[in-house]
C-alpha cells in the first residue's frame, strides 16, 4: 500500500488564500469579491498586494454574484468568496440566472463547508450545496481534500472556462497530497490500489478512507482509494474500471446522502454497471452545535464508519 503522509496540518482555506496570492501575481484579469469575510477566506493578501482588484462587497451576496457575472463581460476572471452556506443558499437563484444561464466566466468559492465548521451550529453547516451546484447546467464543481490541493485547484480554475463551484473548509486538517500533484479538472486521483473494494471519498474524508485501507488491509482486505476532487464532471471512466475490478463501492463524503457524490456515483453505476454500494454521508439531517472531531464521529463520517461500511458491502458482492 502506498503511504501518504501527513506534512503538517493545515486548513483548506488558507490552501486557497495562497492560490489567490499567486493569481494576483501571474493573472491581472483575476479579481476577487469577498462578503465581509476577508480574514476567514484568507484574501488579506490579495487584498494587500492588489487593492485595485479587490472588491469589499459587505454583507450582500446576492449583490456580489450580479457583480461578478458583470465583470466578465469585461474579460475579468471574478473570485467571490464567502461562507459556502451564504455562496449557494442564499444566493441560489442570482447563481441560476446571472452565472449558469448566461454561462458565466465567475468562480464561486465557498469556505466554511459541511459539519466541520463546527460550533457554529445547524443554520451554518450547509449539507446540500454540492447537490444544489450540480444541478446547475455547465457548473464545474469542485471539492478539495487538504491545502495543497485546494491551492492547486484554485490556481487551476482560473484557466478553466466556465461557472465553477469550489468547495473547502474552515478546520485544519491533514495536508497529504504532493505540492506538485497536477490537479486536472475532471480526473480522478488513484491514491492506492485495490482488489477488494473500491473507497470513492472526497473532502476531509479522503485522508479518513486512507486511514480506513490500512486498517482493512490490516483484516486482509485490499482497498482500492480514489479521491474524486471533481464531482462534476464525473470522472466516471476511473470509477467504472476500479469497481469493474473490486465488484463493490463505498462513497465517503462531508455532505448529505442525498445529491452529493454517492448519488452521481450510484447513477454512474446504475446506467453502466451495478454493483453494491455504501454511502458514509450524512443521513438526510441537519447539523448541530459541537467541535469537528465530534461531529465527525457523531454523523459517522470517519475511518471507522468506512471500513464499517466496507464490511458491509462486501457482504453483498
Amino acid at each position: 500500500m502506498k503511504k501518504y503522509t501527513n506534512t503538517g496540518s493545515k486548513d483548506t482555506r488558507s490552501g486557497f488564500g495562497a492560490g489567490m496570492t499567486e493569481l494576483g501575481q501571474k493573472n491581472e484579469n483575476v479579481v476577487a469579491l469577498c462578503a465581509d469575510l476577508i480574514g476567514s477566506l484568507k484574501f488579506d493578501d490579495f487584498k494587500k498586494n492588489h487593492p485595485e482588484r479587490f472588491f469589499q462587497i459587505g454583507i450582500a451576496e446576492a449583490n456580489m454574484i450580479g457583480i461578478a457575472a458583470g465583470l466578465t463581460i469585461g474579460g475579468k476572471i471574478p473570485f467571490t468568496g464567502t461562507f459556502a452556506n451564504f455562496s449557494t443558499g442564499r444566493v441560489y437563484d442570482q447563481i441560476r440566472q446571472s452565472v449558469a444561464y448566461s454561462d458565466k466566466n465567475v468562480k464561486i468559492c465557498a469556505s466554511h463547508a459541511g459539519l466541520t465548521l463546527g460550533e457554529d451550529g445547524a443554520t451554518h453547516q450547509i449539507l446540500e450545496d454540492i447537490g444544489l451546484m450540480k444541478m446547475l447546467p455547465g457548473m464545474t464543481v469542485i471539492n478539495t481534500c487538504d491545502y495543497n490541493q485546494t491551492k492547486a485547484a484554485t490556481l487551476a480554475l482560473a484557466d478553466h472556462h466556465g461557472p465553477a463551484y469550489l468547495r473547502f473548509g474552515r478546520p485544519v486538517v491533514p495536508n497529504f497530497m504532493p505540492a506538485d500533484e497536477p490537479f486536472v479538472i475532471g480526473k480522478a486521483i488513484m491514491l492506492n490500489e485495490g482488489t477488494d473494494v473500491t473507497i470513492i471519498a472526497t473532502g476531509h474524508l479522503v485522508w479518513e478512507a486512507l486511514i480506513a485501507a490500512e486498517t482493512l488491509e490490516a483484516k486482509g482486505i485490499s482497498a482500492e482509494v480514489i479521491n474524486i476532487h471533481t464531482i462534476k464532471p464525473l470522472d466516471e471512466e476511473a470509477i467504472l474500471k476500479s469497481v469493474a475490478k473490486t465488484g463493490c463501492v463505498v462513497t465517503a463524503e462531508e455532505h448529505n446522502i442525498l445529491g452529493g457524490l454517492g448519488e452521481s456515483v450510484a447513477r454512474t453505476l446504475a446506467l453502466n454497471n451495478p454493483k453494491p454500494q455504501e454511502f458514509v454521508a450524512v443521513q438526510d439531517s441537519f447539523g448541530e452545535s459541537g467541535t469537528p472531531e465530534q461531529l465527525m464521529e457523531k454523523y459517522k463520517l470517519n475511518n471507522q464508519a468506512i471500513v464499517e461500511a466496507v464490511e458491509k458491502v462486501m457482504k453483498r458482492k
